[in-house]
C-alpha cells in the first residue's frame, strides 16, 4: 500500500482547542461577553434589595389620668428603583412579659423609590384597662415597656418581607396630687371685699417629680363659692414629696351669712377645692386634676387687723 493510500490522521484535541479559541476570541465570544456585561449593568441598575427600618423617636403627646398617647417614629429606607407599599403594621406593647396592648394598622403608606419615609405609629394605653387586668400596677408608679412591631412590605421580585422592630423604655401611671387648704390668711379684710392668700398644701403621690407651672381652682367656703384663683408661680414637688403654695384670692365675706362669725372667731370652716395643676414631668407635660371635699380650714388675720399672724411657715 502506498503512502498516498494511508488514512489521514486527525488530532481532535488540537481541533477542539482551536475551536474554543475561535469561539472565545471570535464573534460568538464577543456576543456572549456583551450580553453578560449588559446583564450585570441591568442588575446593578435595577437590582432589588431588602428595605431597612429603625425607630428614631418615641413621643408622648398626651398624658392624663385616663390614658397615655404614644407615637413611635419609624424611618424606613427603600433601596429599590420602584415605590414599595407598606401593607400592614402589627404591634405589641408589653410590660415584664405581660401584654398591655396589641393591634394591626393596615395600608400604612408607600415608601418612595430610592428614598426614605418616616412612618408614625400611634398607640393609646388606657390606664383603667391596665389596672383592671394587672392589679399589682399601682397609680403613681413607673412601669417598664417593650414595643414590638412587624412592618410588612411588598418588594418586586423578593415578594413580601417582614421588618421587625423593638424598643424599650419606661412609662408612668400617673396619680392626681393630694391637696389641702391649710389656712386662709387675710391680706386686707372688710365685709365688702377681702384679699386673702390661700395657703395650699400639695402632696405628690407619684414616683416621679412634678414641675408645677400653674394652678387654677375654685374654692367653696361654707358651701358658698368665693370664686376662682390662679397661680402662675413655678415650683418643684419631689416624688412622694410635699410643697406649699400661696394663692391670692379676693372675696366678699358678707356673702357667707351667719357662718361668717364662726370664720371670724377662728373656728374651723368647711371648704371644697376643685381645679387643675399643669406640671412638667420626665415624660412630658401633664394636666392633672386636684380636688378636696369636706375639708376644714382656718381663717387668720394679719396682726395689724387684730389677728394672730404666726405664719407657722416651718412646714414650708
Amino acid at each position: 500500500m502506498s503512502s498516498s493510500d494511508q488514512p489521514e490522521k486527525v488530532d481532535r484535541g488540537n481541533k477542539e482547542e482551536k475551536d474554543d479559541k475561535e469561539e472565545g476570541g471570535g464573534f460568538l465570544g464577543k456576543v456572549k461577553g456583551f450580553i453578560q456585561d449588559i446583564g450585570e449593568k441591568i442588575d446593578d441598575a435595577i437590582g432589588f434589595g431588602k428595605p431597612t427600618a429603625d425607630v428614631t423617636e418615641i413621643h408622648f403627646p398626651c398624658f392624663n389620668l385616663d390614658k397615655a398617647d404614644i407615637v413611635v417614629d419609624v424611618l424606613i429606607k427603600n433601596p429599590n428603583p420602584v415605590p414599595i407599599p407598606l401593607i400592614d403594621i402589627n404591634y405589641l406593647i408589653e410590660s415584664d412579659g405581660r401584654k398591655l396592648l396589641s393591634g394591626l394598622i393596615p395600608d400604612a403608606g408607600t415608601i418612595p423609590a430610592h428614598g426614605e419615609e418616616t412612618v408614625k405609629i400611634p398607640l393609646t394605653l388606657i390606664y383603667d384597662d391596665i389596672k383592671s387586668t394587672y392589679s399589682d400596677i399601682e397609680p403613681g408608679s413607673i412601669i417598664p415597656y417593650r414595643i414590638k412591631a412587624d412592618l410588612i412590605v411588598d418588594v418586586p421580585v423578593l415578594g413580601r418581607l417582614t421588618l421587625p422592630l423593638e424598643k424599650t423604655g419606661e412609662i408612668p401611671v400617673p396619680y392626681k396630687p393630694d391637696v389641702d387648704l391649710d389656712r386662709i390668711k387675710f391680706e386686707s379684710f372688710s365685709f365688702e371685699e377681702t384679699v386673702a392668700l390661700l395657703h395650699v398644701k400639695i402632696e405628690n403621690l407619684n414616683d416621679f417629680d412634678l414641675g408645677l407651672n400653674s394652678l387654677d381652682c375654685e374654692i367653696w367656703l361654707c358651701d358658698v363659692s368665693i370664686g376662682c384663683a390662679e397661680l402662675g408661680k413655678s415650683a418643684t414637688i419631689a416624688k412622694k414629696g410635699i410643697s406649699y403654695v400661696d394663692i391670692p384670692i379676693t372675696f366678699r365675706p358678707k356673702d357667707f351669712g351667719s357662718a361668717l362669725w364662726d370664720m371670724i372667731r377662728g373656728k374651723g370652716t368647711g371648704y371644697t377645692l376643685k381645679g387643675n395643676v399643669h406640671v412638667d414631668t420626665p415624660f412630658g407635660a401633664m394636666k392633672l386634676p386636684i380636688s378636696k371635699e369636706g375639708g376644714t380650714t382656718k381663717l387668720k388675720k394679719k396682726k395689724e387687723d387684730g389677728g394672730d399672724d404666726d405664719d407657722e411657715d416651718d412646714e414650708e
